[in-house]
């Protein structure tokens, strides 16, 4: 009983309200909360790098740091004005895959996790330049960057406590939670 009281209390933690990207701050750091799909993959990031440095621990902090460097490559791209195709629906399959890599225990090689989210940062990036305000430019790289790095930890750390309280089946639930999350994202738009 304890253990499902503790991963219903994890699960409300992890939670948080639908914002849907209503605008954007100059600073970039409120542009990652302000939309599920970019708060749930950058949390999905921290609970899959939590997952694999329970073998490897530099995976704690590679695999959150090779996201935020391609994401800051992909937001050159946006900014220098380079097209990319699907973004709205890579930054979706990013969510329901991330969150599908916790479930079940994904395990890979180190470089293989840090390219997969590499590969999905591209997008993420883009996505922030191609919102960002037309003034503060590098303000709001370095608000997005920040709130992305606090958001990895975030996962990280749910997803330490939920394999400390109840083990990895905590750990997986919340990687479920980010999956229904994007679930629901795509559902609702």
């Amino acid at each position: 009983m304890t253990r499902i009281v503790s991963l219903i209390v994890l699960l409300c933690a992890a939670a948080s309200p639908a914002l849907a990207h209503p605008g954007h701050d100059t600073s970039g750091f409120a542009h990652p909360f302000t939309g599920w799909d970019h708060l749930l993959a950058m949390v999905g990031v921290g609970l899959w790098a939590s997952l694999l440095s329970a073998k490897r621990p530099a995976a704690a902090y590679l695999v959150p740091s090779a996201f935020v460097i391609m994401m800051l490559l992909g937001a050159a791209a946006g900014f220098a004005g380079i097209k990319l195709p699907l973004v709205e629906a890579a930054i979706a399959v990013s969510v329901l895959v991330l969150g599908a890599l916790v479930v079940g225990a994904v395990r890979m090689p180190l470089a293989a996790a840090m390219a997969v989210v590499g590969l999905f940062a591209i997008f993420h990036g883009y996505a922030h330049a191609f919102e960002a305000p037309s003034v503060g430019t590098g303000g709001f790289i370095l608000g997005f960057t920040a709130a992305t790095i606090l958001l990895h930890a975030i996962g990280l750390g749910l997803g330490w406590v939920a394999r400390r309280a109840v083990g990895d089946l905590g750990l997986r639930a919340l990687g479920g939670a980010v999956m229904a999350g994007g679930a629901l994202a795509l559902i609702a738009n």
